[in-house]
């Protein structure tokens, strides 16, 4: 899957996943070597528990308009937001999301 940020017109990342399942939103990112850009859906937050590098969370609304962010989220922190809210949005530290930034996801 791919991430474009329509607003400031740069593309973030061309191979996304995204999370269905319980086991893979509890494990997230952890379930990776490196960090993926990763999407799924929730309204009860996200941590950083067990991780070694900071990363990016967005939280969009329906149409993709971030409504949370977090950039450089350390290891071992929590972030909760608005739970009327539940698309996420996890990237590689450094995405550049801002919160008003749109955000689109293409299967191409």
């Amino acid at each position: 899957m791919k991430i474009f940020n329509i607003t400031k017109k740069t593309p973030i990342s061309d191979d996304a996943i995204e999370l269905k399942t319980v086991r893979e939103k509890t494990d997230g990112m952890l379930a990776f070597q490196k960090p993926r850009t990763l999407c799924f859906r929730t309204r009860w937050g996200v941590h950083t528990f067990g991780m070694k590098y900071p990363i990016d969370v967005a939280v969009c609304d329906e149409g993709g308009v971030v409504r949370a962010v977090r950039n450089g989220m350390a290891p071992n922190r929590i972030f909760f937001w608005n739970p009327k809210y539940a698309r996420v949005f996890e990237f590689p530290s450094e995405s550049g999301v801002e919160r008003g930034d749109i955000l689109r996801m293409t299967d191409d």
